[in-house]
């Protein structure tokens, strides 16, 4: 193997990587004790099994006794609302571990990212090639829609032109397309609106990506606005459905409260022909999440009662996605049952959607493989309403809710995968990940980012 050959890299990362749109936040000391016992299970479990530790850190027994390492961590700082849910004896069993930890769903990532060619240059990613290792060989990913993240029209991170040459390196596969892409959208920057009937007819994208939170001046915007509607009406005329707008994950403090949801139920029912999907899911990085809040004025508990504001209940035409915020989420346990236990109980459990916002995280696996073990306590469940991570909730949430919001056939579209190159590069591999992330680690790198993209300051 020629990544990591001693294995001192875990196959679940805790780190401080951030997006790239909102700064890293520092590991705390329960985080910094999860890894360490991890560390200490890898060499223990290792030598136990007369595997290198590598070799087990590759194999589904080494994700398992990293989250079993992160279980012990978590318990022991009062922090139980959620939990793995895996076998102990799976940490040394691969046989075990992979059947607990193995593929099963179809897994639709409606929030992926391939970065443009200046970008690779300056951080040694591989481009093409290497985005469809990460991606889709050494994760259980089976689709992904590309997204774009807000930048001046002169200095994007991923032009659509890149993002399409993208999608047709893929696409050209034998029977097979695993890739959609959006079509980026700031309705408050000259030029934007005017490239809406270009991305719909030469670029066919699959939704408009927006964020209501920037500007090229500073300032925001709510799609309740004219700004907004005006944008959404110019997507329908030309086919687009699909609206995908950041909520959360703020910027900074000038338009703060362009980043709450506070608009989504209303322009929801002012549109009930076009799906809102809101990225992040109004989560909030600095703000903690708990038991449901309607007073609060922003965080997951805004998308919740601006749906419900507008009279618009479970299974709507607003869904909440988990780009990013379950990968923070996997620092804390409690918030993480807190978050998805809430947008089930009251968007409902097909509005729901799985994001990764990766490669900026490196490969998504280990978000996939923490997601697919994770259970509400059965204490959050009774006290708070919350339902059970059951086999059929996660495969709605990891992919069948998403396919439905862009109108795919899961059986047609897997049968296609089976027989592509990807799915015959898969049958045919031997793991060999390197994970690692991507995105700044720390306020310095991320505040370079920022400043090379035209974006405000946090």
């Amino acid at each position: 193997m020629r990544h990591d050959s001693n294995g001192r890299r875990l196959p679940i990362k805790l780190d401080s990587t951030s997006n790239g749109e909102v700064a890293p936040m520092p590991l705390e000391r329960v985080h910094l004790r999860a890894n360490a016992l991890a560390h200490q299970a890898a060499d223990a479990n290792a030598k136990r099994l007369g595997l290198s530790r590598r070799r087990l850190l590759v194999s589904a027994a080494g994700a398992a006794g990293t989250l079993l390492a992160f279980n012990e961590a978590y318990a022991a700082a009062g922090r139980t609302g959620g939990f793995y849910e895996i076998e102990q004896t799976a940490a040394l069993d691969v046989e075990q571990a992979a059947q607990r930890l193995g593929s099963r769903e179809f897994i639709f990532d409606v929030q992926g990212h391939f970065v443009g060619r200046n970008w690779q240059g300056r951080h040694g990613l591989g481009g093409v090639d290497q985005f469809v290792k990460d991606v889709f060989l050494d994760s259980d990913t089976d689709m992904m829609v590309l997204s774009f993240i807000p930048s001046r029209r002169e200095n994007e991170y991923l032009p659509i032109a890149e993002a399409a040459a993208v999608q047709e390196i893929v696409s050209r596969l034998p029977r097979g397309q695993r890739l959609l892409i959006h079509g980026r959208v700031n309705p408050n920057q000259p030029g934007d609106m005017e490239d809406i009937d270009a991305l719909a007819s030469r670029w066919k994208v699959s939704a408009l990506k927006c964020y209501t939170q920037w500007g090229p001046d500073g300032r925001g915007f709510y799609l309740t606005d004219d700004i907004g509607v005006r944008m959404i009406e110019k997507a329908r005329s030309v086919g687009i459905r699909n609206i995908c707008v950041h909520k959360g994950l703020p910027f900074g403090r000038q338009s703060y409260e362009h980043s709450t949801c506070a608009d989504i139920g209303r322009v929801a029912k002012m549109f009930p022909d076009v799906n809102f999907l809101v990225y992040h899911a109004g989560y909030v990085q600095t703000a903690k999440e708990g038991p449901y809040d309607p007073t609060r004025s922003d965080g997951v508990d805004r998308l919740i009662r601006s749906v419900e504001e507008a009279g618009l209940g479970k299974g709507s035409n607003v869904y909440g996605e988990l780009g990013s915020t379950w990968r923070m989420l996997m620092r804390d346990p409690d918030q993480a049952a807190h978050v998805v236990g809430k947008l089930v109980k009251h968007l409902g459990e097909g509005n729901v959607l799985w994001g990764s916002d990766s490669i900026w995280y490196g490969s998504p696996q280990d978000q996939i493989q923490a997601f697919r073990t994770f259970q509400i306590s059965s204490q959050y469940q009774e006290k708070f309403g919350y339902a059970a991570m059951t086999p059929r909730l996660r495969a709605r949430i990891f992919g069948l809710n998403g396919a439905q919001v862009y109108g795919l056939d899961v059986q047609e579209v897997t049968r296609r995968a089976a027989a592509d190159e990807i799915g015959r590069a898969r049958a045919a591999y031997e793991p060999d990940p390197h994970f690692l992330t991507f995105g700044p680690k720390t306020r310095a790198q991320f505040l370079r980012l920022r400043a090379a993209h035209g974006n405000q300051p946090g």
